[in-house]
């Protein structure tokens, strides 16, 4: 049987893989720590879970609209009016499976054969993957480390040609854990105001900031900037919701309405029980939430300390998400591996200890680690690789 054109363009997931590699040694009796999952390790707070049980009692378990409960829908409007002054109506709001699938879902709707999608690397792995599932053509951006692995408006304004649909901003971001400030913002959003680029605001971990740093959306800028964003986000990552899977889009109408016509012919609606859950996330304490944010940066400020000590490795300071990013470049070149793949590899076969290579996220020099984990795991990954590293480079 052959397979579609498009799909045979699609590699699998590589943050999944590496996942799956871990819990299979793991399962194997062998003491795997995997840091490679990119979901928090706290279960999600106990009162979503008992807002959802509930509406499982109260009958709440039949169909809902494609594009979301009314309620949720309401809930969402007000976390962006709470969080970001920002006012939706909506019908410019869908409720996907996961901000994933929002994501899929509106690729899905813009892109034509041929269309251009720009993304700054380092990217979040699906990114190029869903543009190329949708016809468009990813074109990559080189966010230099030297500049918190963020593109300029100059570099932006390089890339775009007749072809250019939409440019992605991830802020906070995976892999980096960097975030872009007003000023940042501002200078790209000129330049897609200028071309009428679509922006797509990937928000997900705007939760999780730390040493001060605040979360800005493009859409605060100015009216017509919010205009020609179209937000992604959910309760994945803030309230610890990964397999709950609730996203959602918000921004123009009419895009908004197709990808809720796309979405009654490909999911029927995002799970009822989970969308009642999602309701409390948002409506209801947002105390759990903070405490996790709290939790996840002391974490970093410990590991980050412990990593930057091992011979051959540099990390930028994560400002957000929950992710280290650190090039390893000269400490696989010196315990001598011909790549950091090899590296990594190796890593996990020997060390016990999974991480993600830089070159899934378009970084070859770098490793992607997640500190979604205890601190006594953590540290003792550290400690292995530092361990590994050392014996290799005698």
């Amino acid at each position: 049987m052959e397979l579609s054109n498009r799909v045979s363009k699609v590699s699998p997931s590589s943050t999944l893989a590496i996942t799956a590699k871990a819990k299979e040694l793991k399962a194997s009796g062998l003491d795997v720590i995997g840091l490679g999952a990119g979901e928090p390790d706290f279960n999600t707070p106990d009162n979503i879970i008992q807002a959802a049980y509930r509406s499982m009692g109260e009958g709440h378990t039949k169909y809902t609209p494609a594009g979301g409960l009314a309620e949720l829908k309401q809930a969402i409007i007000g976390k962006f009016r709470r969080d970001q002054g920002l006012d939706y109506k909506a019908s410019e709001i869908i409720v996907t499976n996961g901000a994933k699938h929002a994501l899929y879902t509106l690729f899905q709707v813009i892109l034509n054969d041929g269309d251009e999608v720009i993304i700054p690397t380092p990217y979040w792995v699906s990114y190029p993957e869903q543009v190329k599932l949708a016809g468009g053509e990813p074109v990559f951006i080189d966010g230099e480390e030297a500049n918190h692995f963020k593109i300029t408006g100059r570099q932006l304004e390089d890339a775009i040609t007749s072809r250019t649909k939409a440019v992605i901003i991830n802020s906070p971001s995976n892999p980096t854990g960097m975030v872009y400030s007003k000023e940042e913002l501002g200078e790209i959003g000129e330049v897609c105001k200028a071309n009428n680029i679509l922006i797509i605001s990937d928000e997900i971990y705007e939760k999780l900031l730390y040493d001060g740093h605040e979360h800005v959306s493009i859409s605060q800028l100015s009216p017509e900037l919010k205009d020609l964003t179209i937000i992604i986000n959910g309760v994945s990552k803030s309230h610890s919701m990964t397999g709950w899977r609730i996203g959602y889009a918000a921004g123009n109408e009419t895009i908004i309405k197709a990808m809720t016509d796309v979405a009654s012919h490909s999911t029927s609606n995002p799970a009822t029980t989970s969308q009642y859950g999602a309701i409390e996330a948002y409506n209801g304490t947002q105390e759990p939430v903070e405490k996790m944010r709290q939790a996840f940066e002391e974490r970093m400020n410990i590991i980050h300390k412990k990593l930057i000590n091992i011979p051959g490795v540099t990390c930028l300071k994560p400002q957000g998400a929950f992710y280290l990013y650190p090039n390893v470049k000269e400490a696989a070149e010196t315990a001598g591996y011909k790549d950091v793949d090899s590296f990594v590899r190796a890593l996990l076969e020997e060390a016990l200890v999974a991480v993600v290579p830089g070159s899934s996220f378009g970084s070859p020099e770098n490793i992607r680690l997640s500190y979604a984990a205890s601190l006594e795991l953590l540290e003792e990954a550290i400690s292995r690789i530092h361990s590994f590293v050392e014996s290799k480079s005698q």
